[in-house]
């Protein structure tokens, strides 16, 4: 038996089943949230790496350790054997010694053990929350990275106990980098108390990648180091120092070092511009600032915070010459300084078309609802001042400026 075409050409089906129930108008399809997602796994970066170098850093750690100690062992034991005239008890003494360092070692190697299985499990804890993001969940997961942005933002402002707080109540600790910041605390407190140990340390301790970055950090150090014993008036002891701190520098830095030995010369109240610059307090500052963007290098993190960064992205797409503007909308985030201040660097955005929204109602205006002008030149939609009309029997107050016009005094414009 043939079926009946229907009038657009298709073939009609004898027993229809039930219509599928549409699905919610506000729902974005499935494809468009798994783009959505993929995008954001993109970005996670630094999510991955900081802590894979976390591990790695201890890692080589620990490798040292081991390899210093067994060093070490290794001669005693030699020592000991080419030594014909040791007497039995400085033998059992010596050896005794060195089971004693061996048990030390395996404390040291158990204790690193742990710390190096914590921070795989936190490598771990990693992937499969990168994982676990579907579009079922993709509301919840995006909840969970706001706050692991956050907490980023407040370790990078110094807010560290209430990053703690904020982790502990979310249960994100191990998608967060808090011991890692807690590691840079030592040092940039340090620093803010004028104190370069800590520092130094954390270089020697990095001493091969900060080389193979061409990092600056140490030398800076030592030349603050320096200018702190030229500030004492130990000219002595600063001599001193730069023959053996600051000499190996010369090949590369043979300016700089020209200019900062030229201080001894100087005392710290100088009025020469030139040397006055090395003994204000900013150099401290400066410190701070070299060692966190070598901190955040050495870890693969963002310079700026990614709560900066995720900002700007949006605040980018915003940005018009309107925006700083006196009478710019209050609903425009770029009306607050605070978003001014982030948006400062960034380009205007790129519009295509003009969009034209009426500043009573906040509705578009187009065809359906045109822009009028009022004669002192301000734009508004025809809906909100026939609306304006009716309550005020004809009569049109501008509410920027306060003047008061005839509805007939509209003039019509049009968009082309």
């Amino acid at each position: 038996m043939e079926m009946d075409s229907l009038p657009n050409g298709t073939s009609a089906s004898p027993s229809p089943g039930p219509s599928p129930s549409p699905s919610p108008a506000t729902a974005p399809p499935p494809s468009l949230k798994l783009g959505h997602l993929s995008d954001s796994l993109k970005l996670e970066h630094q999510f991955l790496r900081v802590p894979f170098e976390h591990y790695k850093k201890t890692i080589r750690a620990n490798h040292r350790v081991a390899e210093k100690e067994m060093s070490a062992v290794i001669n005693g034991v030699n020592e000991a054997a080419d030594r014909d005239d040791m007497l039995c008890d400085d033998a059992v003494s010596h050896l005794n010694s060195l089971v004693s360092r061996l048990q030390g070692l395996k404390r040291k190697l158990e204790e690193g053990s742990k710390t190096e299985h914590l921070q795989a499990q936190r490598c771990r804890a990693r992937l499969d929350h990168l994982e676990s993001a579907d579009v079922e969940n993709l509301s919840e997961w995006n909840n969970v990275r706001l706050n692991r942005i956050l907490v980023d933002y407040m370790l990078r402002m110094s807010y560290y106990d209430t990053a703690v707080k904020l982790a502990e109540s979310q249960n994100i600790q191990d998608l967060v980098d808090i011991d890692v910041f807690q590691e840079a605390r030592k040092v940039i407190e340090a620093l803010q108390n004028k104190e370069v140990g800590p520092a130094l340390a954390w270089c020697a301790e990095n001493k091969s990648r900060l080389k193979k970055s061409k990092s600056k950090l140490e030398f800076q150090l030592r030349l603050q180091e320096f200018i702190e014993l030229v500030r004492a008036e130990n000219n002595l002891r600063a001599i001193t120092y730069a023959q053996k701190y600051l000499a190996p520098w010369g090949t590369t830095y043979m300016k700089e070092l020209q200019r900062v030995f030229v201080t001894v010369a100087y005392k710290s109240t100088t009025e020469c511009g030139t040397y006055k610059v090395l003994f204000e307090p900013k150099q401290w500052d400066y410190l701070v600032d070299q060692f966190k963007q070598e901190f955040c290098k050495l870890y693969g993190m963002t310079l700026e915070p990614l709560l900066n960064i995720y900002l700007q992205a949006g605040l980018s797409a915003l940005k018009t010459p309107y925006c700083y503007e006196d009478d710019c909308t209050k609903e425009d985030p770029l009306s607050q300084e605070g978003f001014r201040k982030l948006a400062l660097p960034l380009p205007y955005s790129k519009q295509h078309h003009s969009k034209l929204v009426c500043y009573i109602t906040k509705e578009l205006m187009d065809t359906e609802n045109p822009p009028q002008v009022l004669p002192n030149g301000r734009v508004y939609s025809t809906k909100a001042l026939e609306e304006m009309a009716k309550k005020n029997d004809g009569k049109i107050t501008c509410p920027r400026t306060g003047e008061i016009y005839n509805y007939t005094d509209l003039v019509k414009a049009y968009i082309s």
